[in-house]
């Protein structure tokens, strides 16, 4: 039996990227996985893979920001499978290009919904079932955006930077529950999301640069900030609890500084 064997998961933005490959690696060790996005396609492509690895993942488009709709597939999970044990509110967007003071309120206030009020209506949807249970893991995609200035847009950074709040509040307001509530911040992943930077980059032969700013000189994977979730939503992590993992190649370690020329 794997590190999730028998437990119920929960995962949204499940159609591509670190989304896609939580839910496959959370299949792997053992959890029936509820897969959530609204991109069907996706969805069906994710659940094509976590089935030929031998698992079988519940498909559920919807928008993971919509309040009903949350509700809904929060207790379509519980219905299903009598257990709601790992929620990761993953599901997130980048939001515009736009220079700061050219931003309209409506922009901000779509990438918040997403991003930060998405997370929330996890877990005041799934805290009771879990409050019931006496346990659970909640895990929320925040952004290493969300720690320093400069690493990605201001809507998308102040968004991440309620999510890291998010945790640690929730965290408290569980207080007593069993309930565990963390986030990761990825730092430069190749997703869905940034594939245009990656392919930007491939094109201009600049490809060897990407993610030079971090100790590890590289970017990371899907795959890498998956193992986190992993880690998080098993029981190896039944200790951690309103903490912030940065999954960024040692980025948010420093502050900047000129390298030495060798």
């Amino acid at each position: 039996m794997g590190r999730l064997g028998g437990k119920v998961a929960i995962v949204t933005g499940a159609a591509s990227g670190i989304g896609r490959a939580s839910a496959t690696l959370f299949a792997r060790e053992g959890a029936r996985v509820v897969i959530v996005d609204r991109n069907v396609d996706g969805l069906s492509a994710t659940a094509d893979i976590i089935a030929k690895n031998g698992g079988s993942a519940e498909i559920v488009a919807a928008d993971a920001s919509d309040e009903d709709e949350v509700k809904a597939f929060t207790d379509r999970a519980v219905e299903k499978f009598a257990a709601l044990d790992v929620v990761f509110a993953n599901a997130g967007i980048i939001g515009g290009p736009e220079p700061l003071l050219d931003q309209s309120a409506e922009l901000w206030r779509h990438v918040l919904q997403v991003n930060l009020i998405g997370p929330f209506l996890a877990i005041k949807y799934a805290g009771p079932y879990m409050i019931k249970q006496g346990r659970g893991s909640v895990i929320l995609t925040a952004s290493a955006a969300g720690l320093r200035a400069n690493a990605a847009g201001a809507p998308y950074s102040a968004s991440k930077a309620g999510v890291i709040s998010l945790a640690q509040t929730a965290a408290n307001a569980l207080f007593g529950t069993g309930v565990r509530v963390n986030a990761i911040c990825p730092g430069l992943i190749e997703t869905g999301m940034t594939r245009w930077l990656f392919d930007a980059a491939r094109e201009r032969g600049t490809a060897g640069n990407i993610g030079q700013l971090n100790p590890l000189r590289r970017a990371g994977t899907a795959e890498e900030v998956a193992a986190v979730a992993l880690f998080l939503a098993s029981e190896d992590a039944s200790y951690v609890n309103g903490q912030v993992v940065a999954v960024d190649g040692g980025l948010s370690s420093t502050l900047p500084f000129t390298r030495p020329v060798r």
